[in-house]
């Protein structure tokens, strides 16, 4: 049996059109950064992890953010295939490994698309409650028997929109991209000028309630806070995905991600600290902490603008996920690590309908029931764990093949910044609970039994050597 059989990715491109530059990658980053984090996890993180303090833990989130994007970066140069982390550890590492990367990654993009569900849905229920609009307890909440609460029934009918959507068509999400980032930007920078106008200084007065935390193990503090907010992050691969339709791509990939990382934080930087300077930080633990903020000091009418480009940008976010899990799907079922009906494409939309439903049904369950918070340090974990990978797999990409050539991108410091890396991922990755260890234990679990118990032998490379 050989778990490590490699698949030759090779050098070839796809003869795709380098019509992206230096503003379009820009874009793309911020557009994919921007979103359920900021909108949604911001209140949670200062109410319950960081208090005020939460303005380092981001920092200290997009730091490690951009450690793992300079990776992509390279890889993305070297190995120009689809696929992301799965296509370039499986011509590093081999199958087994590469499966266990695209596995994590399904679950990433799954819990992203039922936590943007989940997101979506707390704005909505926000607008509605401020016209006076309530849901049935038991269809207003995730399982919490004790508070009447079942089911979350708003993310659970808006993935059955995007599903629908996606099934026909998802590529038109792309087009409006930079409206959308226009639209995004302009719901936060409206939340902040309103916003320095009902500050009080008296709220950062406790500036670090939780203190800074443990570096291993910690539950609450700045550290921990920088693990959740990692969360607001996620997307920034999408820069070094698009490699063969980038103009220099060696020069703008690493511009495209430092400077989107850049604006993403220090808008991120700002928002945090006008939100904790507006409302007490354990007030905030709430779903539409923005729009609620705006709410509590008298501003009914920025929070409704803001729930209202909150819903709009989300949704979309949430169609382009899942249009992005289905074809992750796809792509193993094409490799033959997943049963072939996955990799069934619809006649005329050439959608592959069977993925794209499945993911649909997947985030539609996690997100009806599980809290977002939840769903979020899950997210994390299964991320933080492929990243490490990643990071192993650049160490012995440059042992074995040495530093990139001419044209390709380079990341400085190595070894330093790969060993960094994995070990501010490990760290993050113990900030979580005992129960999202075990939920990634599970996850973990059910992917090698279904690597062992379909994929190994269904697999095209298996096929080849037989």
């Amino acid at each position: 049996m050989n778990l490590f059989r490699k698949k030759d990715v090779g050098k070839s491109h796809a003869g795709l059109n380098r019509h992206l530059r230096m503003w379009d990658l820009i874009v793309l980053g911020i557009g994919a950064m921007v979103g359920t984090g900021i909108f949604t996890i911001t209140g949670t993180a200062a109410a319950t992890l960081a208090g005020p303090a939460l303005i380092v833990s981001i920092v200290i989130a997009a730091f490690c953010v951009g450690l793992s994007a300079l990776f992509f970066a390279e890889f993305a140069s070297r190995i120009p295939a689809t696929g992301g982390a799965y296509s370039y550890l499986y011509a590093i590492f081999g199958e087994f490994p590469a499966w266990i990367a695209g596995w994590l990654t399904v679950m990433e993009f799954m819990t992203a698309v039922s936590g943007v569900a989940s997101g979506w849905a707390a704005y909505f229920k926000g607008l509605l409650a401020n016209g006076g609009i309530h849901l049935p307890a038991a269809l207003n909440g995730t399982f919490n028997p004790t508070a009447g609460n079942y089911v979350d029934l708003l993310p659970i009918l808006v993935m059955v929109l995007v599903t629908a959507l996606v099934l026909h068509n998802a590529k038109f999400v792309l087009r409006f991209n930079s409206i959308l980032v226009i639209l995004k930007f302009s719901a936060l920078a409206l939340f902040v000028l309103v916003g320095m106008f009902h500050l009080n200084p008296a709220n950062w007065a406790n500036f670090a309630p939780y203190g800074f935390g443990e570096i291993y193990g910690g539950q609450t503090g700045i550290m921990a806070g920088a693990s959740l907010m990692f969360f607001a992050f996620l997307g920034f691969e999408s820069i070094s995905m698009a490699v063969d339709e980038i103009q220099e791509p060696q020069k703008n990939i690493p511009r495209g991600i430092v400077l989107s990382l850049m604006i993403t934080t220090v808008l991120y930087i700002l928002v945090t600290l006008v939100l904790t300077g507006m409302v007490p930080f354990s007030q905030l633990n709430v779903d539409d902490a923005v729009a609620y903020a705006l709410r509590q000091v008298g501003a009914s009418w920025a929070g409704t603008y803001v729930s209202l480009v909150a819903i709009f940008t989300l949704i979309t976010v949430c169609i382009s996920m899942t249009f992005a899990l289905s074809r992750m799907i796809y792509s193993l079922a094409r490799d033959g690590l997943l049963p072939s009906m996955m990799r069934e494409l619809d006649p005329k939309t050439k959608v592959p309908k069977n993925a794209t439903i499945l993911a649909g049904i997947a985030a539609a369950i996690a997100g009806g029931v599980f809290p977002l918070a939840s769903i979020a340090s899950f997210l994390n974990i299964c991320t933080l764990a492929y990243l490490i990978m990643l990071a192993f797999a650049l160490l012995k990409l440059r042992k074995e093949h040495g530093a990139p050539g001419p044209g390709e991108f380079k990341t400085p410091l190595v070894p330093v910044l790969p060993i960094l890396s994995i070990v501010v991922c490990l760290s993050f990755m113990t900030q979580y609970s005992l129960g999202t260890w075990i939920a990634f234990g599970l996850a973990l679990l059910i992917g090698t039994v279904l690597y062992f118990s379909y994929g190994y032998q269904h697999s095209e490379e298996n096929k080849q050597e037989a």
